[in-house]
């Protein structure tokens, strides 16, 4: 008999008792009152918190994000065609760790690849953005054309190189270090995972309370972790996709790029745009010809268009049910408290959010102005 997944929507146990009327919904106005500014400062307080802890929580949250794609990808494998019926749980699990561990050595390897080639490139690179900045100079009718004297003479007037390079370095090897602390929170979750639900059973003495609680954390591994695994999906076809058209007109490190845009996928809006601002970027370093230039900015920008607007939507629907009002506004608050990592992990922390919220009455006016529509998924 196939082991089920403690996870799976609808292993709770039983149905979830109906959310209890809001005791603050007739309370007098001052009452009220009182309550949004004790919640406003506590939420200060928090988000106080968690900035200054930014170095402690964002590497816990990101593990908690691959360990969603990890059970994501667990349940997609088990909706393989014929095989993945039959493939017992603790084999998918198996598979996932090691498709998700395998993703994040080639990403480290094409990374430090790339780095030496692009040190070995580098008098090429100068010689043709050199090229580029004179025909520029020269329609815009300057008087002199540059040259990379006076440019590095301009660079240094504004920019110390040695402390550019000494923070690059300690940029590369703090990511290398959140890189290695990441791995062992996942490894140590997934681990946990195996006694989470006896630990949820005793979090409470009341059976209503552990089903609800039961009820919140499979909600979150069935919508987040199925997001995150669509999404990495979609990432992969956009990054093949956009490898093929930087070949195509034979940009150098198309694989890097490539790689970079699977990761900028997880980032809302805003990754959509960089994912064809890099690429381009290194167009202009290495062609100089504006032809060729505009015509694989406009290939890539037809891929991330093609791909966000129809193949997206399709696949993943509404599964988060987020507005993209409040999508915009977490991205902005996320990246103001962590930074690039709390860009990566603005949406789906807003979906656990949003999944908590609608379970409690004092709350389910936020999940709501979170949603979509306003319908929430228990409506």
């Amino acid at each position: 008999m196939a082991e089920r997944d403690p996870d799976a929507p609808g292993a709770t146990g039983g149905n979830v008792p109906a959310l209890s009327p809001d005791p603050g919904a007739h309370a007098p106005p001052h009452l009220r009152l009182e309550a949004f500014v004790y919640g406003t400062v506590l939420a200060l307080i928090v988000g106080w918190v968690l900035y200054i802890g930014k170095g402690i929580f964002a590497p816990i949250v990101m593990a908690m994000l691959v360990v969603f794609v990890i059970v994501g990808l667990t349940r997609q494998l088990a909706r393989i065609p014929v095989v993945g019926a039959v493939l017992p749980l603790q084999l998918r699990y198996a598979l996932a760790v090691v498709v998700s561990v395998g993703a994040l050595t080639l990403i480290a390897y094409i990374a430090i690849d790339n780095v030496d080639r692009v040190a070995a490139r580098a008098p090429a690179y100068q010689a043709s953005l050199l090229g580029t900045i004179q025909s520029l100079a020269a329609r815009v009718g300057f008087e002199s054309e540059p040259t990379w004297a006076t440019l590095r003479q301009l660079i240094r007037d504004q920019i110390s190189i040695q402390s550019l390079v000494g923070s690059t370095v300690a940029a590369a090897a703090s990511i290398l270090g959140v890189a290695i602390v990441v791995l062992l929170y996942v490894t140590f979750l997934l681990v946990e995972r195996r006694a989470f639900s006896a630990k949820v059973d005793k979090l409470s003495t009341d059976p209503r309370s552990a089903a609800l609680i039961r009820q919140i954390v499979a909600d979150v591994n069935a919508r987040v972790g199925s997001y995150l695994a669509l999404k990495t999906l979609l990432g992969m076809m956009q990054a093949v996709v956009s490898w093929v058209a930087m070949w195509w007109f034979g940009l150098e490190f198309a694989t890097f790029w490539a790689m970079l845009i699977v990761l900028l996928n997880y980032i809302p809006y805003i990754g959509s745009f960089l994912s064809v601002f890099f690429p381009v970027a290194m167009a202009i370093v290495q062609f100089g010809d504006p032809n060729t230039i505009v015509t694989l900015a406009i290939a890539l920008v037809v891929v991330q268009f093609a791909i966000g607007n129809f193949l997206d939507p399709y696949l993943l629907g509404n599964s988060l049910n987020l507005s993209p009002a409040a999508i915009l506004v977490s991205l902005s608050v996320w990246s103001g408290l962590w930074g690039l990592p709390g860009a990566f992990l603005a949406v789906p922390i807003t979906a656990v959010m949003a999944i908590v919220f609608s379970e409690f009455a004092a709350t389910r006016p936020i999940a709501v102005l979170l949603s979509r529509n306003g319908t929430l998924s228990g409506d």
